[in-house]
């Protein structure tokens, strides 16, 4: 059988991207993170969405940012995830590994490793096969309001 008889799946089917193999270079960054690609158009072929991950030095902060019109998934694999939101970063909730945070479409927002002594890491998951990335230069507010989230499914 000769590779033009194989079944269409074979090159067109699942991927694997290891460890080894993700990318930094292609992706824009933001102070403060290293985000490296696994999943995109131009790695995979992915039409509808962009995965990779995240580290956050410890004690680090990232400089304020949005994503354009990406809706953005983040589940923490190690490490305290702190993150600010709002026009002036007024708004503040944590995640611990397990957790997952969602982040809106254009929602100015900022992570912040919690931890002084262990990296924060993260998958992070966007609706587009394109890493959009906006870089903010906001003055953050001095006490952002802690807000827990009501699942209004199960209240």
């Amino acid at each position: 059988m000769t590779d033009a008889d194989q079944p269409r799946w074979k090159h067109d089917g699942v991927r694997v991207i290891s460890a080894g193999a993700l990318d930094g270079g292609s992706v824009p960054q933001t102070p403060g993170m290293d985000r490296k690609a696994a999943i995109d158009f131009a790695r995979a072929g992915a039409q509808k969405l962009w995965a990779g991950t995240v580290t956050i030095h410890a004690g680090a902060k990232t400089g304020a940012h949005h994503h354009g019109p990406l809706e953005s998934v983040i589940y923490v694999v190690k490490g305290r995830a702190r993150m600010r939101w709002g026009e002036a970063l007024e708004f503040t909730a944590e995640a611990g590994p397990g957790d997952f945070i969602f982040v809106p479409p254009f929602v100015p927002h900022q992570e912040i490793n919690a931890l002084a002594d262990e990296a924060l890491e993260c998958v992070l998951v966007r609706s587009d096969g394109q890493a959009t990335v906006v870089n903010l230069d906001i003055a953050a507010a001095e006490s952002p309001e802690e807000v827990l989230w009501v699942d209004p499914i199960h209240r």
